[in-house]
């Protein structure tokens, strides 16, 4: 009797403990992060960031990287994240006006918004940028004036035509070469291929086949300089046509070494990761972003409340000289 009232007792125990260790996980606020496209450098290292973030912070949070960089995708990853009942949904939009409605979906269902690279979207709680979109533009456009000698004609990518971000980056970018280096001539509009290193590959070589005074290629969005670099080898343009633009260091390493990319600047991925992490968790703890409030990845932040942006300058140089040491870090 004394035996089995005894394994009763720790049945009960053992019962007890699995109770509360399945409350444990269920009290675990939960988040989702829906990138523009899974499976490319960039985005792996952010998935890196949010991991090691959510573990951090005690949070069960995850990527969802849809297929390709499809607006229609992206709704339907964060309807299933609305459907999952998570507490804060981050996203990287790939057309903000296309994800409106569902994140306003989301907002009135009592899930936390976080966005990135989304500085124009309303249905958020914050948004956040590791760089100004002037900043940013003029930045790239000024490396490419340097290298092409001020003059020539030059074609700019972004990652599609619906990407806001990428298409600020480009008008500062055209306005600032306009009006500083009037001897510097666009080819086109711009070409949204940036996203695809196919895409932006094949493109390069119709432009260059198409404009043999073509010497530059400003490329918003991170596969568009590894496909137009790859087309300067294959040309044998290395040094003739300058690539500028932001890219995963790791993938562009070889030709950042061989000259076919000429540099770019970039912020880090998975530090965005870890600030998409640290935002949600600010945010179900209700904590409030002021004026000098430090961000961890972010820094101290002058945030504009009515436009819900969060906007910072982190940039780093990508070049033959911190190429190896960024790649190394695993970016």
């Amino acid at each position: 009797m004394k035996r089995r009232a005894f394994g009763a007792l720790m049945a009960g125990v053992a019962f007890a403990a699995t109770l509360a260790t399945g409350a444990l996980a269920q009290d675990k606020p939960t988040m989702g992060v829906v990138v523009k496209i899974g499976g490319i450098p960039w985005f792996n290292a952010m998935e890196t960031g949010i991991k090691e973030k959510g573990a951090e912070l005690g949070i069960d949070a995850e990527m969802i990287g849809p297929t390709s960089a499809d607006p229609a995708l992206q709704v339907r990853a964060i309807e299933d994240l609305i459907a999952k009942g998570v507490d804060v949904i981050g996203v990287v939009p790939n057309d903000e006006a296309a994800l409106e409605p569902v994140l306003e979906k989301a907002r009135a269902a009592g899930i936390k918004v976080v966005s990135h690279e989304g500085p124009g979207i309303n249905n958020v709680d914050w948004n956040f940028e590791m760089a100004s979109a002037q900043g940013f533009g003029e930045t790239h456009a000024e490396l490419l004036a340097q290298k092409m000698g001020g003059k020539g004609e030059y074609a700019v990518y972004v990652g599609s035509l619906t990407v806001p971000l990428h298409n600020a980056w480009a008008d500062f970018a055209i306005a600032y070469l306009g009006e500083k280096y009037p001897e510097m001539k666009l080819i086109g509009e711009r070409y949204g291929v940036a996203e695809n290193v196919d895409d932006s590959r094949k493109t390069a070589l119709d432009l260059m086949a198409a404009n043999p005074n073509l010497t530059g290629f400003l490329a918003f969005g991170s596969q568009g300089p590894i496909g137009a670099g790859r087309a300067i080898e294959e040309r044998r343009a290395v040094g003739t046509v300058h690539v500028i633009g932001p890219f995963s260091p790791g993938q562009g390493r070889d030709l950042v070494k061989s000259g076919a990319i000429s540099g770019g600047f970039m912020w880090n991925p998975a530090e965005a990761g870890r600030v998409f992490v640290t935002m949600g968790k600010m945010l179900l703890d209700g904590t409030e972003v002021a004026e000098g409030t430090e961000i961890p990845g972010l820094g101290k932040v002058s945030p504009d409340a009515a436009g819900k942006d969060i906007i910072t300058d982190n940039l780093i140089a990508i070049n033959a000289d911190t190429v190896d040491g960024l790649a190394d870090l695993g970016l």
